[in-house]
């Protein structure tokens, strides 16, 4: 086993953190930047990844622009102009086959790198919970992966 297997062996030991995230429409995409920034400080990580996960099947996360608001709407008006709410193909008989459809596209997962204790991210980047089937309260599971586990490891030992 190498050193850096080693590190993601070790890392994985981190404890996964789960958010409730509150939505208040039934499509609806909620900046979570600063809830990741601060899992990422309580948990003193400083070179790393965040992998966040969405355990619902019809919420998904996304990282995307967070400096103008018009891309959000823009981005949940192409999403429901794509997948409608009610379209005559549906067989799922809880009358939310699109919101299926839209974390299908989405996904339900992202990998952000984290250096120096801070979120890799482009200037106009954030990271959102997206609902298609809200309002809801739903979970956001947060694991760090810490790439200097190792070397702390073995230093102490």
């Amino acid at each position: 086993m190498t050193t850096r297997d080693f590190s993601i062996i070790t890392a994985m030991q981190q404890p996964l953190t789960t958010h409730t995230v509150s939505t208040t429409e039934r499509s609806q995409l909620l900046d979570v930047t600063d809830l990741v920034r601060r899992v990422v400080r309580e948990q003193r990580l400083l070179d790393g990844m965040a992998i966040l996960y969405v355990p619902h099947t019809t919420a998904a996360v996304t990282i995307n622009e967070n400096a103008d608001p018009d891309v959000l709407h823009d981005l949940l008006a192409k999403l429901n102009s794509l997948v409608p709410k009610n379209e005559s193909g549906y067989r799922h008989s809880e009358g939310n086959s699109d919101s299926h459809v839209k974390t299908s596209l989405v996904g339900n997962s992202a990998i952000v790198l984290v250096e120096r204790g801070a979120l890799v991210l482009g200037q106009w980047q954030g990271i959102f919970f997206c609902e298609f089937d809200g309002p809801r309260q739903r979970q956001l599971l947060v694991r760090l992966v810490d790439f200097n586990a190792a070397s702390r490891t073995a230093g102490s030992s």
